[in-house]
């Protein structure tokens, strides 16, 4: 893999005690920010001797899929992930890419780059895909997320539901993610509460800090989020991905494609039996995705009127 070297502040390290006293405090510093968010009974937090690994549904308790224009008729379902987060941290300034998430928040949720199917490489970073900006082309929700082709929900933006909901909501100094090279991701403002200057954030939206060496940020304008690794990752290919549904029974309807000029109306309706249903319009017809847990573990009925599949009504079982 080719990698690309950018210039950037050198990251302030801290001095402490040693390795083991690093790994502590870092393993700490994951866990206190899942807590301090209000989302310990939600994420699982579990320490090795390398990672802290955050473990979720992947299903947050916000609003989903409202709003979005240009949906891939997608649907996002409950899926076990578990996000390995380095605790010793190497700072490299070499950026690495991926087509998938780069970190997680702290309610679990997986986080990516902005593009909608990991378009950003290596060399792309120092100019904006528009044409694949999930913000610009309608794809996202009013949460800062959506389902993917995984039908697994996860953020490309700073996802401010997310932050509305959390216990420390409004406290700058917040942690509301990790980077899967271990440093901690925050909001807009820097965690003493003062405004970030123009052109301080590097090609991966991050800059120096003086407790964790280095560290991410979200911001109003593109990339809006972590769009790459400034952190050294072993096996950085082997990194987990949400295992897609694939259909058991029944019609096994066509993968959604965006339709041409996006979708009117979307929203989603959560029902407390676990039953959900995706509905919308698309030049004046009303389309809809309905799906229910099954009697088989991780398995889901649908019932589906999509445009990619003309409207015609299918049904059957999706399992991961």
């Amino acid at each position: 893999m080719k990698h690309l070297t950018y210039c950037a502040v050198a990251p302030v390290l801290l001095a402490v005690a040693g390795p083991a006293a690093a790994h502590e405090d870092h393993c700490d510093a994951v866990i206190a920010s899942v807590a301090e968010a209000g989302f310990a009974d939600s994420v699982t937090v579990t320490c090795t001797d390398s990672h802290a690994v955050l473990t979720s549904d992947t299903f947050p308790d916000h609003e989903l899929m409202t709003g979005i224009v240009g949906t891939n008729e997608q649907i996002p379902v409950p899926a076990e992930y578990s996000a390995p987060i380095i605790l010793t941290s190497e700072f490299t300034g070499t950026p690495l890419t991926r087509d998938a998430a780069l970190g997680v928040a702290v309610n679990g949720v997986p986080i990516y780059d902005y593009t909608g199917g990991g378009e950003v490489t290596e060399a792309d970073l120092a100019h904006h895909q528009a044409h694949h900006d999930t913000v610009q082309t309608g794809q996202l929700d009013v949460c800062g997320g959506h389902a993917g082709r995984g039908d697994d929900y996860h953020y490309h933006t700073a996802p401010t539901c997310m932050i509305d909901a959390m216990d420390n909501t409004g406290e700058d100094d917040a942690i509301i993610g990790w980077a899967f090279d271990g440093y901690p991701i925050y909001g807009d403002n820097n965690p003493d509460g003062s405004a970030i200057a123009q052109g301080v954030l590097d090609v991966c939206n991050g800059q120096a800090d003086a407790d964790f060496g280095y560290r991410y940020h979200t911001s109003p304008e593109a990339p809006y989020i972590v769009q790459c690794l400034m952190g050294a990752v072993a096996d950085f290919d082997q990194l987990p991905r949400v295992r897609p549904m694939t259909a058991t029974t029944g019609d096994g309807a066509e993968p959604g494609r965006p339709p041409q000029g996006g979708v009117g109306n979307l929203v989603m309706t959560q029902n407390s039996d676990g039953s959900n249903s995706m509905d919308y319009s698309y030049q004046g017809q009303d389309y809809y995705i309905r799906y229910a847990p099954a009697d088989t573990e991780n398995c889901y009925d649908y019932t589906t009127s999509t445009v990619t599949n003309g409207g015609e009504i299918m049904q059957g079982e999706f399992c991961r």
